[in-house]
């Protein structure tokens, strides 16, 4: 296996061991088709989850939020 990536002929001979090596170490894999991304196989996440907790550290700047924009956008033409 290539990193995460993983051709889909590689992943339909060993789907079960890319399984477990999902749930063991939490990270996805990518499963290709002709070299091109096509599903991701990820641990399972809850639906329950808080949306705040969900969003936390993903603010990555916070700069005077209620300042005007300067920007003309294109949804104000």
């Amino acid at each position: 296996m290539h990193g995460n990536q993983v051709s889909k002929t590689e992943f339909k001979a060993k789907a079960l061991e890319f399984f477990r090596q999902v749930e063991a170490s939490g990270e996805s894999v990518i499963v290709t088709d002709h070299g091109k991304p096509a599903l991701e196989v990820r641990r399972f996440r809850s639906a329950d989850r808080n949306p705040l907790e969900v969003l936390r550290g993903t603010v990555v700047r916070y700069d005077n939020p209620t300042e005007p924009v300067d920007v003309e956008w294109e949804a104000a033409r």
